[in-house]
């Protein structure tokens, strides 16, 4: 079973691939300018690449089901387990960090908007794929 898919306007592919650059980038140019030792600096940085993958493959799950395309429900549970981590592992890590409030903040809030803009971007190449290559051309009523 196909489901009936809309084409995403460019403004919301545009949008989303936007939030995507701009919460990664900044997350990892404070990552890079931060005077945090390395070891820390790689433990924020595996968060957010763990965070991207782990979103962007639950919402792969998420929309698979709704397809019909079977999937396990220890990947399914696998995928929500993941995501979950990655947040908390991140909460965990800015809690004990001594890091400025601000600081704290501008990190979880990047993160956070990378991950919904990676799950954005995840449904805008799902939709984009499942068009058809020709769309049929709209016609007037009076034809």
């Amino acid at each position: 079973m196909t489901p009936h898919v809309q084409q995403p306007t460019g403004a919301f592919i545009g949008a989303s691939w936007a939030a995507l650059f701009i919460g990664a980038m900044t997350y990892l140019v404070g990552l890079w300018n931060a005077g945090m030792p390395l070891n820390e600096k790689g433990y924020y940085f595996t968060l957010l690449m763990y965070g991207l993958f782990s979103a962007v493959s639950l919402q792969k799950s998420v929309r698979d089901r709704l397809e019909g395309i079977p999937v396990t429900g220890l990947y399914f549970g696998l995928c929500w387990l993941s995501l979950g981590l990655s947040i908390l592992l991140l909460a965990v890590g800015l809690w004990n960090a001594t890091l400025a409030a601000s600081e704290k903040g501008f990190y979880a809030m990047s993160f956070i908007l990378s991950l919904f803009a990676a799950v954005a971007v995840q449904k805008n190449v799902r939709d984009l794929t499942l068009l058809p290559d020709n769309p049929p051309e709209k016609t007037d009523a009076g034809d």
